[in-house]
């Protein structure tokens, strides 16, 4: 799960990482308090959950007499979509150097990998891409608490000093927050020091009880009520909805209707020894999707009777043609209970997923 900025920031400064003076507010008026303790400059930034809020206006800067106008603003404003429910307040800093620093997880090491570059800010991505020698890596070696001093002086270079004890903090949140991801960009040297301007920190989804989260706020309301039927589920913004027992079969289903030119609007796994029932909120949990035109249902019955398929997706009475393919425990019953009610039914995942393909063009 994404958290915001201010709650990035505030696990940073709890870890001795400096950051700007600054206030959450959820009103414009509530600046007011807050005014003699920013200062005469100072940046509003919308907290929403998207990337990219600097470029589509959710970022702006204000002086001490205009501030509450200028919150005021950015409150009426949508970024890319989304209201703007709480603002950071922040005192602005006079930036003399801007550097980029992140931390992730090395997937083929399985260890997390530090980044580091000179040219910090909005446009890293590029730099990523045009100069990809800028970025000076590092994968931490297992069970590292803390990083040693020539690691440290590798990844920053010729950054000052102040920088180092920052990358080596910044490397114990990621590891006491369970982060996929801690980034600070930019961070930034000003006449007063060295602190981190922006802030991002991404907890993986498994580590949220741990973390003392109980909300993750990164799922859509169908995510959500996936998670409490028990459905591994993901939204991908097809128009073929997909149910299958058994992610390797499920992401084949997915994988056959890409190579037919057909695009998914969804992975359900319903799992094993699904009842009716838990079939039945499967098909309509899909059906809601707004972009859903055809549903693939593909089961093979093993724990899962086929029989117990077919009741639950016609308990489901959804408007949209439902394409089924059975094989298993209890095959002939399933069929036979589809058939009477007139749902097509075809032998193999290929045959199925064609058809869908069809109907959804």
């Amino acid at each position: 799960m994404k958290l915001r900025e201010y709650e990035a920031k505030k696990i940073l400064q709890e870890a001795g990482i400096p950051v700007p003076a600054g206030f959450l507010i959820k009103t414009a008026d509530e600046l007011s308090a807050h005014l003699d303790v920013l200062g005469d400059a100072i940046v509003l930034k919308a907290q929403v959950d998207v990337g990219g809020r600097g470029k589509a206006g959710g970022i702006l800067m204000a002086d001490k007499k205009n501030a509450v106008a200028t919150a005021r603003e950015l409150f009426a404003k949508q970024i890319k979509g989304l209201t703007v429910r709480e603002i950071l307040a922040e005192q602005r800093l006079v930036i003399q150097k801007e550097y980029y620093l992140s931390i992730t997880v090395d997937r083929s090491a399985k260890q997390p990998l530090l980044l580091f570059s000179d040219a910090g800010g909005v446009e890293i991505e590029n730099t990523v891409q045009e100069n990809p020698d800028a970025i000076r890596k590092a994968v931490a070696l297992p069970l590292m608490l803390d990083l040693p001093p020539f690691m440290l002086r590798e990844l920053a270079g010729k950054a000052p000093k102040e920088v180092m004890p920052v990358i080596n903090k910044l490397y114990r949140v990621f590891l006491d927050k369970d982060a996929l991801l801690a980034e600070i960009n930019p961070l930034v040297i000003t006449p007063q020091g060295v602190f981190a301007a922006d802030a991002k920190i991404i907890v993986d989804d498994n580590a949220l009880a741990r973390q003392g989260i109980t909300v993750n706020r990164d799922l859509s309301e169908r995510e959500r009520e996936a998670e409490k039927n028990g459905f591994s589920y993901v939204e991908l913004g097809g128009n073929i909805g997909v149910i299958g027992n058994g992610a390797g079969l499920t992401m084949s289903t997915l994988d056959l209707i890409e190579y037919y030119g057909g695009k998914a609007a969804n992975f359900l796994d319903v799992g094993g020894g699904a009842e009716s029932d838990r079939v039945k909120n499967a098909v309509q949990l899909v059906a809601r999707v707004p972009s859903v035109r055809v549903i693939v249902v593909n089961l093979l019955g093993g724990i899962t009777r086929c029989d117990e398929v077919a009741k639950g997706i016609i308990a489901a009475g959804i408007s949209q043609k439902v394409i089924v393919r059975l094989a298993g425990t209890n095959e002939a019953e399933g069929r036979s209970m589809l058939a009477e009610k007139g749902y097509e039914m075809l032998d193999t995942m290929d045959l199925v997923v064609k058809k869908a393909v069809e109907v959804a063009a």
